[in-house]
């Protein structure tokens, strides 16, 4: 079995981790780089991954009393915890802003189509609608 400190470091290393990379992804999406952005979904669901290995792995360990015990383990299990709180708010602000955006998004692409809709409907022969995108457009005078 791992050791209790090493379990517990790597937990912090990865809890750092993934709040720098919540940072990153909310540069991301306030550039609306959306390769960036599906590439930071993957990677932070990663490492949650990898801190709920650990946690169980810790909760598992036979030496799991000495994480409330000893003192410098209790402040690291702090800071942890302190971390992964920081790190749901930030992805609960970016889920946000990302719903904003494809709200956004859904509006603006009601908006052409009904735009396109209006500005090319015409009729054929048989009286059923058709849509011109050119109508007009391709005048020669």
């Amino acid at each position: 079995m791992a050791a209790l400190v090493d379990l517990v470091d790597y937990q912090l290393k990865n809890a750092k981790a993934l709040s720098i990379l919540l940072s990153e992804e909310t540069k991301a999406i306030t550039a609306r780089e959306s390769s960036a952005i599906e590439r930071f979904a993957k990677e932070k669901m990663t490492i949650i991954g990898q801190l709920q290995q650990t946690d169980q792995r810790l909760a598992q360990h036979q030496d799991v009393a000495r994480l409330t015990n000893e003192p410098s383990l209790a402040q690291k299990v702090a800071e942890i915890k302190s971390i992964i709180l920081d790190c749901q708010q930030a992805n609960d602000i970016n889920g946000e802003s990302l719903q904003r955006a494809q709200l956004s998004f859904n509006k603006l692409n009601n908006l052409m189509q009904q735009s396109h809709g209006k500005i090319g409907m015409t009729y054929n022969a048989g009286g059923q609608t058709h849509t011109l995108s050119t109508l007009g457009t391709n005048l020669k005078a």
